[in-house]
């Protein structure tokens, strides 16, 4: 799957945590809440917008991707997702000002699931306050897969006209639930806002032509970060010590989808669903730990 040759590189950078993509993110959710600005605490999860890397124009691929071959091993398959993770958060992120981040390939695996041959990276990421110790301790696992069975579906970007933009993406209900709405725009923006160039989330043709999927793929770390905001919403996310994040299924440009919270004995979980009737599955999950004398006082 991938080459002998290749061996994992770590990578260290000092950066800037940019003021400009947490307002660009702000903007996005529409939500009521005061823009982070510099000086201010980097809300939790906000470090994938903060730190944004912009590659080089002439190191994409096909996909929107850089190259593999360099950070990431040079996997062969061509479907690339982030299935989940987790985030520990020993210290504040400040807005504006600079963390030093180490990050590095911790494992490569191939394995064989229901839809053919997979491989799952993962990567490890440490961001570290001005003064040295460790903020945030990270590990995201990526999944390369196989080419869809199935022909692509004829690419019909006439099917994508309807989508208005729909406002602000969070609506909250009167039983604690929350609907998550998205459309063309909104996923154009966070997109730009993240440093994300991956074709399947704003070139239509692209998505439903060549990787076969029915319309344009709603980003995991939108979803993720979704369901961070209706718990920051509630004002539950100041004693947080850790989150593990996953992505069961993909949620497509335009479906509904309903975001429900449930406390658990060491947390709480919040599970984004699908469209309803028979579809009404998993699309993205939280669960979120708090410190202990957070869970003490009733967090």
């Amino acid at each position: 799957m991938s080459s002998p040759d290749w061996v994992p590189r770590g990578v260290v950078t000092d950066e800037v945590i940019d003021p400009g993509p947490v307002a660009a993110l702000t903007a996005i959710f529409d939500d009521g809440l005061p823009v982070p600005r510099p000086g201010d605490l980097l809300p939790p999860l906000w470090h994938w917008v903060a730190l944004p890397r912009w590659s080089t124009s002439s190191v994409l691929d096909i996909d929107g991707h850089p190259f593999r071959g360099s950070f990431l091993p040079p996997i062969e398959l061509p479907r690339r997702m982030i299935a989940g993770g987790t985030v520990e958060f020993h210290a504040p992120l400040v807005v504006g000002a600079t963390t030093r981040r180490e990050s590095t390939v911790e494992s490569v695996t191939e394995k064989s699931g229901r839809s053919g041959a997979l491989v799952v990276v993962v990567v490890a990421t440490t961001l570290h306050t001005p003064d040295g110790r460790p903020a945030v301790i990270e590990r995201q696992n990526l999944i390369y897969r196989e080419p869809p069975t199935a022909a692509p579906q004829q690419p019909n970007p006439g099917d994508a006209t309807h989508l208005k933009p729909v406002g602000p993406p969070l609506a909250a209900h009167q039983d604690g639930g929350w609907d998550f709405r998205t459309d063309p725009t909104l996923l154009m923006r966070f997109s730009a806002a993240t440093a994300n160039a991956h074709r399947i989330h704003y070139d239509w043709p692209y998505a439903t032509g060549v990787e076969g999927y029915p319309g344009l793929v709603v980003h995991g770390p939108l979803m993720t970060l979704a369901l961070m905001e209706t718990q920051r919403l509630s004002g539950d996310l100041d004693a947080v010590s850790g989150v593990s994040h996953r992505n069961h299924a993909p949620l497509f440009c335009g479906q509904p989808a309903r975001a429900h919270a449930s406390d658990t004995g060491s947390g709480r979980s919040v599970t984004l669903l699908g469209p309803g009737g028979t579809d009404d599955a998993p699309r993205s999950t939280i669960d979120l730990t708090f410190s202990e004398s957070a869970t003490t006082s009733g967090a």
